[in-house]
């Protein structure tokens, strides 16, 4: 069965060209029916509430003529969100309540200088198996230290191998949130006495040093806080909007999560 929207057919072609939008995602294919499904419900939906006026289909027509149709597609569609999707700004005072319910959010200057030994997931390798060799490993390393550079150049996948698993200082924000979370807790010189797993494979990770950053203060980050908060309101009443025009249409070829009300969590 072909994928469409209240008969709107969704094409190959259209997939195809949506395709390369999403290829870092999980399941691409997927990701890019999902993106053009949803923009055709949108797009039905600004058909049938936004007008637009004679001036500005004209200026949108002439200004990219190769474009025009998916200029004017864009523009009806921010014209809907914009009339439909309403979100509150967040008051001074949520602002800094969030505020100080997160604030190692907020901190700026925490540095780490980290070493691992990497055991790099393949095809080839029986995750069992390269789990037990890490973890015989992580035991040789907490038994120890010392040996940790050799260990590393001999064990490693990274090419940090090559100077004993360093991966020099690192601030937040540089290496994955499991990896992060893990290097940020440990005191200097301290093994972490499990595996850290991540889409990389499994490390064994060692801090050689740290040093503390600071918390910014409430005033210097209020506005940038306040436009963040918006934002996260405002996706969250776009999924909303999203899934109720989801639920209202006749979708074919594809599921999709969906409400028939705006009683909807």
């Amino acid at each position: 069965m072909g994928i469409s929207v209240n008969d709107v057919e969704i094409t190959d072609e259209a997939v195809e060209r949506e395709l390369p939008h999403h290829a870092n995602a999980p399941a691409p294919v997927k990701a890019a029916v999902e993106a053009l499904v949803l923009r055709e419900v949108l797009l039905q939906a600004a058909r049938n509430k936004v007008a637009m006026a004679q001036e500005e289909l004209r200026a949108l027509e002439t200004s990219q003529a190769e474009d025009a149709e998916s200029l004017i597609e864009d523009a009806l569609i921010d014209r809907l969100i914009e009339m439909e999707v309403q979100s509150p700004v967040p008051t001074d005072e949520e602002c800094e309540t969030y505020y100080r319910k997160n604030l190692d959010q907020f901190r700026n200057g925490d540095l780490v200088e980290a070493s691992h030994i990497l055991f790099q997931v393949t095809p080839n390798v029986p995750l069992d198996a390269l789990r037990g060799k890490a973890e015989e490993i992580l035991q040789q390393a907490l038994a120890q230290p010392a040996q940790f550079e050799e260990l590393a150049r001999t064990y490693s996948n990274c090419t940090s191998a090559e100077v004993g698993g360093s991966l020099g200082q690192l601030t937040k924000g540089q290496t994955v949130p499991e990896f992060e979370r893990v290097i940020f807790s440990l005191e200097a010189g301290e093994i972490s006495p499990k595996l850290v797993e991540t889409r990389f494979g499994l490390h064994i990770v060692r801090v050689e040093r740290s040093a503390e950053g600071r918390t910014l203060p409430f005033d210097m980050i209020k506005d940038q806080l306040a436009h963040y908060l918006a934002e996260q309101v405002r996706a969250r009443a776009l999924k909303q909007y999203l899934k109720i025009l989801v639920g209202q249409a006749n979708i074919q070829g594809v599921e999709l999560e969906g409400a028939k009300t705006p009683l909807v969590q």
